[in-house]
């Protein structure tokens, strides 16, 4: 008899449990079933991916680039295929009604519909930290170790702001494309690129990564030196010395008379001899004496030693000299 009571008291027990509501249930079953899932990858390699999306122009062309080296390890589809750059996205295959979208996984919204949780373009657009990570987990090293805090990190500057990854060639890495790129956000430089005397930039014989780092730099302004001189010297060999006879301002920085991106004066000066020299040559001397000889009525007699080159015309070695009489840079 106490058997048989035992026994319908615990199905009465059992039955009013299950007509409590969920919110009245245990609080650690309920956050367990409304805990996102962790994404789940499709599996299969690009080909599951290219089933779809083999035949669009923009995505095709990233078999021809060394993202897609199956031979290569490290490479995306030598991984994970496209999964490896744009996440898990099993979720995506089986919902073909959501358009693709770079990302980590994917998670339904109210409506059912498999939104993105990283986007890269659009007006659902990710936080850049967000979109940088991902490229991040493999370009980390090598040129890109001094990312964090370099100009363009802070900036808040996304890798697919200046790179092209569904390319052939990326126009960042090509230097007949790569200034346009880079003057799309500095407009300064570009100016300076048009003037009479520049680098030959728009020649395409110099481009820009030439002398800066975009990716960080230990040096100033995204340099790939340490100082300024040190990036000069990689093209203007004959100015690092040792010499004899140096000329302070040279030693201490090529910035002093030159400005490296364009300007209105030959030689990339950022004025012309003698107004440059006497800058810092004008105390004392013939160097502060432009004009010379009899002050006639009407009449004015130029000192010889500043018509056209200027100071150059006898101190012909301003960066330096190595003759024994060249103490003051005439050879």
């Amino acid at each position: 008899m106490r058997a048989m009571v035992k026994v319908a008291l615990l199905y009465g027990l059992l039955a009013f449990a299950w007509m409590l509501p969920a919110s009245a249930q245990s609080p650690s079953a309920s956050s367990a079933a409304s805990a996102p899932q962790p994404p789940v990858a499709a599996g299969g390699g690009p080909e599951t991916c290219l089933k779809c999306h083999g035949t669009e122009a923009k995505i095709i062309t990233i078999l021809q680039t060394p993202h897609a080296v199956k031979g290569d390890p490290h490479s995306p589809f030598g991984q994970e295929g496209c999964e490896t750059c744009h996440g898990p996205s099993a979720a995506h295959v089986a919902s073909r009604a959501n358009k693709p979208k770079v990302t980590f996984g994917a998670t339904p919204d109210d409506t059912g519909t498999f939104t993105p949780n990283v986007v890269f373009k659009g007006p659902k657009i990710s936080a850049v930290a967000e979109r940088n990570a991902q490229c991040l987990t493999c370009h980390q090293s090598g040129l890109r170790m001094n990312w964090q805090g370099s100009q363009h990190q802070r900036n808040d500057l996304a890798c697919n702001d200046c790179h092209t990854i569904h390319v052939t060639k990326d126009p960042i890495l090509v230097k007949a494309t790569q200034p346009q790129k880079c003057f799309t956000c500095h407009a300064e430089q570009r100016a300076d690129s048009f003037k009479f005397s520049h680098h030959p930039i728009r020649e395409g014989l110099v481009v820009c990564a030439d002398c800066h780092n975009p990716h960080g730099s230990p040096g100033p302004k995204l340099l790939k030196e340490f100082t300024v001189n040190e990036v000069c010297f990689t093209c203007h060999m004959e100015k690092r010395g040792p010499l004899l006879w140096e000329h302070e301002p040279v030693r201490e920085s090529c910035l002093n008379c030159h400005t490296p991106h364009g300007s209105t004066q030959a030689r990339l000066l950022i004025q012309r001899p003698p107004y440059l020299c006497q800058e810092c040559h004008a105390s004392s001397g013939h160097q502060a004496q432009p004009f010379a000889g009899q002050n006639l009525p009407g009449q004015i007699a130029a000192n010889v030693r500043m018509m056209a080159r200027g100071c150059v015309n006898c101190h012909s070695q301003v960066h330096g000299s190595n003759s024994p009489n060249g103490a003051f840079l005439t050879r």
